[in-house]
């Protein structure tokens, strides 16, 4: 026990944050093995009455986990995962996924990985979320360096997280022949790393991904009309990213037989707002036929402002519609606006310029609008 912390706190030491020493030293002291070898230790019941295993789980993990003759190096990785902040149910899940983490030697394997996470900036609570995640391997030495590569990627360790919770493969991937040649096709569309970062926490799978299928995307994109240059391209490789060439076509061909839009208009939508791709007909259908039976909008001015199909009908575009509505047939507009502008301005800004100026004219008028948002429809907000 001695020697564990004395290779521990050498590590320690060599990490830029001392603030880690006290919380690991205490993790550590925890992890100590208490019980002397026993030959009638049973691996089974000790997973269902120790670790919390239901028993099926017990059944299928006893048999990694034959050669264990004691509960001493079990209990230690248990009150080590313990000191990390783990649940006595997220152990159970752990151990269940990975049995063979008992087997792993604290001070070896576990006590270097934490380390050298700490060293990286994870906190210990990011630690036992990263533990905790499915299919992880924790006792794989490698962990530190792949770690290592994704944390600038994506930008920060909550950034990196949520990725891996979508896509565990990211910490199984090969770096050098996978990871990295996606990562530079990606920097060849001219993606900055904001750019990756948001497309890859949405998307991780492309990382680990084929490169010849990250290809095959990135050229979908470019024939949809958004060119590499473009800020838009993030979102056209997100906008293809589960939809085949025949989708896209039947959906152009949707575009143009409902909304009578033009090769041309159909390609600025696309170009403007790769998303309506994804978009379902439903979806479509109820908010063109809003935006042009009620507000009165064209078709073509619709085509070229196609950002307006990725708003809500009912939380967005049907109440600024009555609002401005409501302060026209009042009087007091000076002139109509923009319904582009009226939809697409952020909610601070919207009241702003159409709800705040009024409030002593339409006294309730904000109450009326918020409760509009909300999808009630107040007796007093005139909407005719």
């Amino acid at each position: 026990m001695l020697r564990l912390r004395h290779s521990v706190l050498a590590q320690l030491l060599s990490s830029p944050s001392a603030s880690t020493i006290s919380p690991l030293h205490r993790l550590f002291s925890a992890a100590a093995p208490a019980v002397s070898p026993n030959p009638s230790f049973a691996v089974e019941e000790y997973l269902v009455a120790t670790c919390g295993l239901t028993r099926p789980q017990a059944l299928k993990a006893s048999a990694k986990l034959s050669h264990l003759k004691s509960p001493s190096k079990p209990d230690a990785v248990r009150a080590f995962l313990a000191g990390l902040g783990l649940s006595g149910a997220d152990v159970a899940a752990v151990v269940a996924k990975d049995p063979r983490l008992l087997c792993a030697k604290v001070e070896k394997t576990l006590a270097p990985i934490v380390a050298g996470l700490i060293g990286l900036g994870l906190s210990r609570s990011e630690i036992a979320r990263l533990v905790s995640l499915p299919t992880v391997k924790f006792r794989c030495r490698s962990i530190v360096s792949k770690i290592e590569y994704y944390l600038p990627l994506f930008g920060s360790s909550e950034n990196l997280l949520r990725a891996l919770k979508k896509n565990f493969y990211l910490l199984s991937a090969d770096l050098d022949d996978v990871v990295k040649p996606n990562t530079a096709l990606l920097r060849e569309c001219r993606l900055g790393a904001c750019d990756i970062a948001k497309l890859c926490i949405s998307q991780p799978w492309l990382l680990t991904a084929n490169v010849k299928r990250v290809q095959a995307m990135v050229e979908c994109a470019e024939n949809i009309g958004v060119p590499r240059a473009s800020g838009m391209f993030r979102h056209a490789l997100h906008a293809v990213a589960f939809i085949s060439e025949e989708k896209i076509a039947t959906k152009v061909k949707y575009f143009k037989n409902t909304f009578r839009w033009t090769d041309a208009e159909v390609g600025m939508a696309v170009s403007k707002y790769p998303t309506v791709l994804n978009k379902s007909k439903e979806s479509l259908q109820r908010k063109f036929e809003f935006l042009i039976s009620e507000v009165g909008l064209e078709s073509a001015y619709i085509a070229h402002r196609p950002v307006m199909f990725g708003l809500s009908l009912e939380g967005r575009l049907r109440p600024r519609y009555y609002a401005v509505k409501f302060l026209n047939e009042n009087g007091l507009l000076k002139c109509s606006p923009s319904y582009s502008t009226v939809f697409t301005e952020t909610e601070k800004a919207f009241k702003e310029k159409f709800i705040c100026p009024h409030k002593e004219a339409a006294p309730h008028l904000e109450e009326d609008y918020d409760a509009a948002c909300k999808g009630e429809l107040p007796a007093n907000f005139r909407f005719t």
